[in-house]
């Protein structure tokens, strides 16, 4: 069966440096496919989090599946969703 890490060296790094399984497996895989210097060069169009409302920042949880985004405060809304 075929390593479904592409870029095993960046998977690994992101790893050690916090990063979730599926979150460091997407970010891995996207420096395989675009090459590392593109990697997040598309983003960066919304505003930081900490600009958002705890309303809308709720409404991304839910997206995303969140666990007790209900009873969240505003900065850990941020974390969660960082960590996402």
């Amino acid at each position: 069966m075929a390593d479904p890490i592409k870029d095993r060296e960046t998977y690994e790094a992101l790893r050690e440096d916090g990063a979730s399984k599926p979150k460091a497996a997407r970010i891995a895989n996207a420096a395989a496919a675009r090459g590392r210097d593109e990697v997040g060069a598309k983003g960066g169009h919304a505003p930081p989090y900490e600009e958002w409302t705890v309303d809308d920042l709720r409404h991304r949880a839910a997206e995303l599946d969140v666990e007790g985004r209900s009873t969240m405060t505003k900065a850990e809304l941020v974390e969660a969703l960082r960590d996402r």
